[in-house]
């Protein structure tokens, strides 16, 4: 189900057991961790989170989760899912890098591979994220992308989270 992805400088695979310390680090990082899912959480929440990757996630075969590697090391964390939101319908992308790799153009080509796989090996003409409005490093990564802004959602605790939207362009 989680098919091993490659990029000129990345590469993707299944998580395995001994990723667990890396993955609760990464979402941990309050300056990664604020911009995944509902924020910040406990290191036991992550852990959590980790196991049910296996005993879900993969077990049950619903989507790709990947473990991000730059030069064999542990990088950050990638999927495309069905979106959560009751106010999307369709799949988006979901990424992060750990600090130790920002400024290397790796979003860059993260977020580009994960749409590649969605459009050419999904099939799916759209492919779309959701980014908090504050999160300008992601924002500027989809934007460079050819992503655009195709819905603004105003959270109960008053973040606002965008829509953004790859489509594929008739030939």
């Amino acid at each position: 189900m989680t098919p091993e992805l490659r990029s000129d400088r990345l590469s993707l695979a299944p998580y395995v057991a001994a990723d667990e310390a890396d993955f609760v680090a990464l979402f941990q990082d309050e300056a990664v961790g604020r911009w995944f899912g509902d924020g910040m959480q406990s290191a036991a929440a992550d852990h959590a989170l980790f196991g049910r990757i296996f005993s879900i996630v993969y077990a049950e075969k619903r989507f790709p989760v990947w473990a991000v590697r730059y030069e064999g090391r542990y990088v950050g964390h990638a999927e495309v899912k069905p979106s959560p939101e009751s106010w999307l319908d369709g799949h988006e992308i979901v990424y992060g890098l750990n600090r130790a790799s920002w400024g290397l153009g790796l979003g860059t080509e993260l977020a580009r591979l994960l749409t590649s796989y969605a459009h050419e090996t999904l099939g799916l003409a759209e492919v779309h994220a959701t980014v908090d409005s504050e999160n300008a490093p992601s924002l500027s990564v989809l934007k460079r992308l050819g992503f655009t802004q195709t819905r603004e959602v105003t959270e109960e605790s008053g973040a606002v989270t965008l829509q953004l939207t790859s489509r594929i362009r008739p030939a």
